[in-house]
């Protein structure tokens, strides 16, 4: 399986922020989107979930060499900033969410089992989500995407409102899962990318691009990075 983006433009008023992406993202990979503040990165993933309409281009997935639009379900995407409801516990959250898109998804667990998965406490699962912490209330989110199983899996700086442990605990479990999953994951944070991701593309100048990995040297791949991220 492939997400194929093709030409891929957005603009802002006169600020161009998309200047063609062309790209191939296939299963089985995390990829590392590494580009500075205001690069375009979520500018690209909302393109992607279709929270923005892209001006020009398309992108579509290949399966068993056949193409189709991307669905609803196909695409995940967890937010930097947690967006769940407070006024539920995260049992209630998860009970609710499960109820409404049963049908979808596949393997189902119990509720416990699914906060288990995410190394909830015991003593945490009945809170209140406004009681959450904001790492905690990342936990939920992307605990709720993990359950859908969608085929792509958008993560915008995920990883950032974790402590160390709770940090290493994620990457664990999002390399457990990609064998099935096309999974892009947007840091700004060049060492994370490059301890996580499987390829490292870099979003500068509207444009992205792939950097191949030096096998020789892990300080001449990382300054291959840098330049790409500073050139003007």
């Amino acid at each position: 399986m492939k997400l194929v983006i093709e030409n891929v433009k957005k603009r802002f008023d006169k600020k161009e922020v998309l200047k063609g992406i062309d790209f191939e993202f296939e299963k089985g990979k995390i990829y590392g989107l590494l580009g500075r503040n205001g690069a375009g990165k979520t500018t690209l993933f909302n393109c992607l979930n279709e929270d923005l309409e892209v001006d020009e281009g398309s992108f579509y997935l290949v399966e068993d060499k056949q193409k189709r639009p991307m669905e609803a379900e196909d695409i995940g995407y967890v937010l930097s900033t947690p967006n769940v409801p407070e006024f539920l516990t995260g049992r209630e959250f998860l009970k609710f969410f499960i109820d409404i898109n049963e049908e979808h998804i596949t393997n189902l667990r119990s509720i416990d089992e699914y906060f288990e998965l995410m190394k909830i406490l015991e003593e945490d699962r009945d809170k209140l989500l406004k009681d959450y912490s904001h790492g905690m209330k990342n936990k939920m989110q992307m605990l709720v995407n993990i359950i859908m199983s969608p085929k792509v899996l958008l993560l915008d700086e995920p990883l950032t409102s974790f402590d160390v442990v709770v940090a290493e605990e994620m990457k664990n479990l999002l390399r457990s899962i990609k064998k099935d999953h096309i999974i892009i994951f947007s840091t700004h944070i060049m060492e994370l990318a490059l301890d996580l991701c499987d390829e490292i593309v870099v979003l500068n100048k509207g444009v992205l691009k792939p950097i191949e990995p030096d096998r020789k040297s892990e300080k001449a791949f990382k300054e291959k990075i840098m330049a790409s991220l500073m050139e003007e």
